[in-house]
């Protein structure tokens, strides 16, 4: 199937911003942290900026970006209805300003069909390279995309409800318990220009995709790492990040943010984990 979306493979699509000061703030406010003093912004910054705007009649059932023949956009045409994003690679290269002006260059590296065992799935890549004044590269962003099959009607419910609280901080070096809100959430998706209906809409959440309550965004989640990370080293201290999402973050439910020093002198091993013990979130991070 994926030597369908062949055509897709390749080509580049760019968009600019400007990082503006109420942008800035409003990404600042969203996460209860303070402007420094020399205006860079905290790793995670990246996720919110140049993002695609397509217009409201353009969205699809889920609140995305419609995937058609009749409108071919950036992303191919996969009949499969469920998004998700499953993790990305970032490479560090130079911090974000505010009052840059930034321009992302995306385009999709592979598309790569698989059989799960909830069906079909189909893997695409997409190459994020965000680049300042003067085509100075920020950062280089590898993000793996999944789409799947609709969920049936009788699917139980994702996930279970959470067995008692048996998570144990001990083997880590840094812990943080976070409960994040729908209005965090909601503020997120404004941040992103993200409609993808999981976030913001419980009945879509819990009737359509199947899942208990509303789902905490990934990169809201590699945000939070990344600001455990800052915590403990300083900002922009991290040279690569990496993560993967393993499990969905249900709003309203605590969440363990976790880190510790890897086996090799300089990288880093990054969680979030659910009370009972169950990872959400696993990340890699490598210092500069």
């Amino acid at each position: 199937m994926a030597s369908q979306w062949k055509n897709w493979i390749g080509p580049r699509l760019s968009q600019s911003e400007q990082l503006s000061d109420p942008l800035a703030g409003r990404w600042l406010a969203t996460f209860d942290l303070p402007r420094a003093d020399n205006d860079t912004m905290p790793q995670g910054i990246h996720f919110c900026l140049a993002n695609p705007a397509a217009p409201t009649a353009r969205l699809g059932a889920d609140g995305h970006p419609r995937r058609d023949t009749q409108a071919p956009g950036f992303l191919p045409p996969i009949p499969l209805p469920r998004r998700m994003w499953a993790g990305s690679s970032i490479v560090f290269q130079a911090p974000l300003v505010i009052g840059q002006d930034v321009e992302r260059n995306s385009r999709i590296l592979s598309i790569t069909e698989k059989a799960g065992t909830s069906g079909r799935l189909v893997f695409v890549e997409v190459e994020h390279e965000i680049l300042t004044a003067d085509a100075v590269p920020a950062l280089r962003e590898v993000q793996t995309i999944v789409f799947r099959e609709a969920a049936a009607s009788d699917t139980p419910l994702a996930l279970p409800v959470p067995a008692a609280e048996t998570f144990d901080p001990a083997p880590w070096e840094t812990h943080r318990v976070i409960t994040p809100a729908p209005a965090l959430l909601m503020r997120y998706s404004a941040l992103t220009f993200n409609a993808h209906r999981i976030h913001y809409d419980l009945p879509y959440a819990r009737e359509v995709e199947r899942y208990r309550g509303l789902v905490v965004h990934g990169p809201l989640l590699a945000s939070l790492l990344l600001q455990l990370a800052a915590a403990r080293y300083g900002e922009n201290a991290l040279r690569e990040f990496s993560f993967r999402g393993l499990s969905p973050a249900i709003a309203g439910e605590p969440l363990h943010l976790v880190l510790r020093q890897a086996a090799v002198e300089g990288e880093l091993e990054l969680a979030a984990l659910a009370g009972d013990g169950r990872q959400i979130t696993r990340a890699a991070a490598t210092l500069r």
